[in-house]
Formats: structure tokens, C-alpha cells, sequence
């Protein structure tokens, strides 16, 4: 029973659908639903852009993004790792996107046009754990700058692991950046503990957070099986030993 608990935190759509009830978390969520046909209308007329995930899948596999090229118009286009196909017609581009999601179940999600380190998007990884007293702590924030000409921002799919700090300081002021890691903190350990009320029998998670362009912080997904090797690519590597020590202590 414990291992089936934690087995349905892979739905991208089950962890959605449990954060959202926090009235706190809500405000950082975007909208989020499952992918139809109606549905992927109503969210790309709406936004001009969109995200389309696999509800269940790992390092970026299957994302998708797709976009209303101009508002009010009948041209889309979507970008799948680093293809690209264009469309005249709303039918044609949905069938198209059929192709490549094979019947499995997607989620579409409002696009964040994220904020970019020269002209690459990046997104942060904030690590919590379970700390030895059994409370749930943010230990790790990382910044992932994504692969030139692709869309996602997973190391294993070519992004870079950069300093946090060196990704906010051409945006920020020190004490704003200070005020936002403040705000990451606090958000991953709401996130942990939130999960934590239905699904009790995990120790750490992974909450990808995306900043769009007014600095804003939006939840992306959340992992609970993240990889905590990848803190061993900053130079300093206090974090890296943290971020160790405390998952060897939930073993």
C-alpha cells in the first residue's frame, strides 16, 4: 500500500489537482487542464501560448510547446525538442499534434514566457527535504538554463546547471534577490508539506519554478523522485553535501 501511495504522485495532473485546494499555493499554479481539443482552443486563444506535457514522464520527454503565431489569426505552430511544424488551420495542427502524443494522456498549461540569461530561458530547481528532525526544509536552489533551440530546461536534455544567484543578479538587486530565494524557500516547503497531507510517505521533492517576466515565481511541476546529483555541478558544493547528507538520512 505504502509504495502504491507513492507511485501515484507521477501524475503531473493528481499533484495539480492536490496543490491547487491550498488557497496560498494557488496563486503561483498556472492554469492547467486536460489536454482535448476544446480545451488546447479555449488555453491557446486565450494565452497565445501553451505548454503540452505527457501527465506522467521525466527530464522534459514529450513537452511541447505550442503558440497562436498571431492573435486572432489561424497560424500555429508548435516546437517538439527542436522541430518545428506550422499550421494554417486550428484542425490540421491538432491533428498533427495527435501524431505525437500517441493517445496517451497530456495536460495543456498556460505558457510562462520565462525570464532568460542572455537569449536562453532558464527555470530553478528548488530541492526540500526532510531534515534530520523530521521537518520539511528547502536545502538546494539551482538555476537550468535550457540547450540553445530547445524548449525545455532539463539537465538531461542538454540544459546547463548555473549558480542562482549569477542567473538573478542582471535582473535583481541584492536585496530583492534575497527577498525572492525567501519566497522560493518558503514556497517548496509549503508545496512538501501540502503533498504531504495526502501522500505522507515520501521524504524530498523537486519543485520546478519558472519567473516570468515581472519576476514573478509559477509552479511548473513538481518531482518527487528528484535528482539531487545535480547540485555536484556548482563550484561550491556545501549544497551538494546537504542536499546528500539529508537523503541518506531518509533511506
Amino acid at each position: 500500500m505504502k509504495g502504491n501511495r507513492v507511485s501515484t504522485l507521477t501524475s503531473k495532473w493528481i499533484k495539480t489537482n492536490v496543490l491547487i485546494r491550498d488557497n496560498e499555493i494557488r496563486q503561483y499554479i498556472p492554469m492547467t487542464l486536460r489536454l482535448t481539443k476544446e480545451s488546447l482552443w479555449g488555453m491557446i486563444t486565450k494565452y497565445g501560448m501553451v505548454y503540452i506535457k505527457p501527465e506522467r514522464g521525466t527530464y522534459g520527454n514529450g513537452v511541447i510547446r505550442a503558440e497562436m503565431l498571431k492573435r486572432g489569426t489561424s497560424s500555429f505552430q508548435y516546437q517538439i525538442d527542436t522541430r518545428t511544424k506550422t499550421f494554417n488551420d486550428y484542425d490540421s495542427f491538432y491533428q498533427s499534434l495527435l501524431k505525437v502524443t500517441k493517445k496517451r494522456s497530456y495536460l495543456v498549461q498556460m505558457g510562462i514566457h520565462l525570464l532568460k540569461h542572455g537569449k536562453h530561458r532558464f527555470d530553478i530547481r528548488v530541492m526540500v527535504q526532510r531534515n534530520p528532525k523530521g521537518i520539511w526544509e528547502t536545502t538546494g536552489i539551482i538555476g537550468r538554463v535550457a540547450h540553445p533551440g530547445k524548449i525545455v530546461t532539463n539537465y538531461h536534455s542538454g540544459g546547463k546547471l548555473v549558480a542562482i544567484e549569477k542567473l538573478l543578479t542582471p535582473h535583481l538587486a541584492t536585496k530583492d534577490r534575497e527577498d525572492l530565494l525567501r519566497k522560493m524557500r518558503k514556497l517548496g516547503v509549503m508545496i512538501a508539506k501540502r503533498l504531504q497531507q495526502q501522500y505522507p510517505n515520501f521524504h524530498q521533492i523537486g519543485v520546478d519554478v519558472g519567473l516570468d517576466l515581472s519576476m514573478k515565481p509559477w509552479i511548473i511541476e513538481v518531482n518527487t523522485s528528484p535528482d539531487p546529483y545535480i547540485f555536484n555541478k556548482l563550484a561550491d558544493k556545501s549544497m551538494y553535501r546537504k542536499v546528500m547528507r539529508y537523503r541518506r538520512l531518509n533511506r
